[in-house]
């Protein structure tokens, strides 16, 4: 299937290009890039809906560790951080760079701050780490760097990382919506990954899982307008109707039981906020592993935000002939003030969302669907009860239809002929699902290509550029074996 075949797919009628109908049109492209005001508003719920598990998600990663001294951080004010850090930055995002692409607290790297900074110094020292990172990746965007890196990339490969992430985010839809769960270390088995909790499809959240799932595939196919959301709603209310009738044990909904709450309004709380030591850790671990600590963070941030925004780009053909998406550098550097962001509300680094992926696939493509998830953020300081209480099972079936049809737009698009390019890109492809990192996708694969190149005689057609990152990737890798900044 091609990129305008799936995109046929995806909504159910595309309309070419308009003259804009209002000034609201014309500051965001919405008629020129063949949306309208309904798919906008649409494709921002449904992002909002398919990342809003981050409310509850990185509070829980961040407060379940301890600093250097024992210290907790408190779930509350975390829930106010992260909120505070996505609303911010998506309409940032929204508004000065015109792209429907979302952001929040990453996931894996604030595993980072969580399990490998904090433990060595103190949450505030912690914090001003993510912020420096934050700082370097700007500095990158500001000289040409950043966007550089990426224009360096082979079209096969930048096609690779965008399927790659479509695998990612479908097989993150199956493990959150319980359709696939990991097998307990067992000496009987050395299978990872089973259907279902025990082999077997059970359980009412697993139903709600399939049946939202199904309902999801035949809205698309139908092409009924707001496909996804409408699944998402649906999906939701049958599981908050499950939850009553059959009681449900809370723990079988995993982060959210799909209930109303008894008060849909909470305070925000923001002593989190501004609690950092910009320079603290250095004191406490030695100026070369704070900068290895610092490197650690960027490097995570700067290719998962990579990754992300060509995998969102392409499935919103955004992309011009060459593979780039205008006006690159704005998005890049949101993405290092989301960094930044994230250090400054003690939420963690902030960065781009595949999740996005949700919103395009309700046919979003100018900036005013992340003003739209913005919003929704912004409302969640006030109504995190009501946001949260979208069980991940009523969410996810979004995330595996929407890894289809990323991965049917561009999987032909790779030059298979050529296996120094067509290794490379298939590692890229199956090492983002396979260890559950963007960022590994993207290095082993740049690795690979490298290698191969230089293998074939053919390392002048290599960009400097690729050489320089690869070393990079290879170097952080061998850090563990090394004992670098441990």
């Amino acid at each position: 299937m091609t990129s305008s075949a799936a995109s046929a797919t995806t909504s159910p009628a595309e309309p070419g290009p308009q003259a804009p109908a209002s000034g609201l049109d014309r500051y965001f492209k919405i008629s020129e890039r063949g949306s309208s005001l309904g798919r906008e508003i649409r494709g921002g719920a449904a992002t909002f809906f398919a990342m809003a598990y981050i409310i509850v998600l990185n509070p829980i990663i961040l407060s379940s560790a301890t600093d250097k001294f024992g210290h907790h951080l408190n779930s509350g004010q975390l829930v106010t951080a992260t909120v505070i850090t996505a609303g911010f930055t998506t309409l940032l995002m929204g508004v000065f760079a015109n792209v429907p692409i979302a952001l929040a607290a990453g996931l894996g790297v604030n595993s980072v701050v969580a399990l490998q900074l904090a433990p060595k110094m103190t949450w505030p020292d912690a914090m001003g780490m993510v912020i420096l990172a934050g700082i370097a990746i700007m500095v990158l965007v500001a000289t040409g760097l950043r966007e550089r890196v990426m224009a360096a990339v082979p079209l096969s490969l930048r096609k690779a990382i965008a399927i790659g992430i479509g695998l990612f985010i479908a097989l993150i839809g199956m493990v959150d919506g319980g359709f696939v769960t990991r097998i307990p270390d067992a000496a009987h088995t050395t299978v990872p990954l089973q259907l279902g909790g025990n082999g077997h499809l059970n359980g009412w959240p697993t139903l709600v899982f399939v049946l939202g799932a199904l309902l999801t595939l035949i809205l698309l196919v139908r092409k009924v307008p707001g496909a996804i959301l409408i699944s998402i709603v649906v999906a939701t209310v049958f599981a908050m109707i499950v939850d009553k009738v059959a009681n449900v044990p809370a723990e079988s909904w995993g982060l959210t039981v799909p209930a109303l709450p008894h008060n849909p309004v909470a305070t925000p709380d923001f002593g989190l906020i501004g609690k950092v030591s910009l320079f603290g850790g250095f004191s406490q671990v030695g100026v070369l592993t704070g900068v290895l600590f610092v490197f650690t963070v960027l490097l995570s941030c700067f290719f998962d935000a990579m990754g992300t925004v060509l995998g969102v780009a392409e499935e919103a053909h955004l992309l011009d002939k060459r593979g780039n998406l205008p006006g690159m550098n704005k998005v890049l550097m949101i993405d290092g003030i989301a960094t930044l962001t994230g250090g400054a509300t003690s939420s963690s680094a902030g960065t781009c969302f595949a999740e996005s992926t949700t919103g395009v696939g309700e046919g979003a493509r100018t900036g005013l669907a992340s003003v739209v998830t913005g919003l929704f953020f912004v409302a969640a300081l006030f109504l995190t009860p009501l946001a949260t209480m979208v069980p991940s099972q009523a969410a996810t079936p979004a995330l595996l239809v929407v890894g289809f049809l990323i991965m049917a737009s561009g999987i032909r698009d790779i030059d298979w002929s050529d296996f120094t390019i067509a290794i490379p890109a298939f590692l890229t492809m199956i090492i983002m699902p396979f260890t559950y990192s963007i960022t590994n996708g993207i290095g082993i694969g740049f690795i690979v290509f490298c290698i191969l190149r230089i293998a074939t005689g053919r390392w002048r057609e290599v960009p400097v550029a690729l050489y320089v990152v690869s070393a990079v990737f290879a170097f952080y890798y061998l850090m563990p074996a090394l004992h670098i900044g441990q």
